[in-house]
């Protein structure tokens, strides 16, 4: 074996060795929508398909993140009407022509003491030189329901 191919074989095993194993599973849900995807017919089926899909994994969560995928399902809905939601590294998400533009994620999911809300760069929240992308949300109340509710209105204007 030669040196070239030892330290491929270690660069190799010490990369898989970075991700969790909660980071290994979500890679693993995203091949097998990406699979499910390119299996579809319609674009009609597609949008249902994919909202139903969301839905089903939202009531998988546990109370606290299922309360608020919930609540952040129907904001995202009401205010950014044109996103269709789908599944994203097994996460609720609203994309805009196939792209994701914003997604929520569990705190289960990753075994963190918060939920997140965030945004790609798809969404048109560009404000100066620094913005927001993401948010920390260990609970929902109304102020943030309605903040994200604005947040996700401008993402798509």
């Amino acid at each position: 074996m030669t040196n070239t191919q030892r330290t491929a074989e270690k660069t190799t095993d010490s990369a898989a060795e970075q991700w969790t194993a909660e980071e290994r599973a979500a890679m693993k849900e995203r091949a097998k929508e990406l699979k499910a995807s390119a299996r579809r017919a319609s674009r009609a089926e597609k949008a249902a398909e994919d909202e139903a899909a969301v839905l089903a994994k939202i009531a998988e969560m546990q109370d606290s993140d299922r309360v608020m995928a919930e609540r952040i399902h129907a904001v995202v809905k009401e205010n950014a009407p044109v996103l269709a939601p789908k599944l994203w590294y097994g996460m609720p998400a609203y994309a805009r022509d196939g792209k994701i533009v914003c997604f929520f994620q569990s705190a289960q999911k990753f075994n963190a003491r918060y939920a997140t809300f965030g945004f790609n760069d798809t969404a048109h929240l560009d404000e100066g030189t620094m913005w927001p992308t993401g948010f920390a949300l260990p609970r929902l109340t109304d102020a943030d329901a309605a903040r994200i509710g604005e947040l996700v209105a401008k993402a798509v204007s």
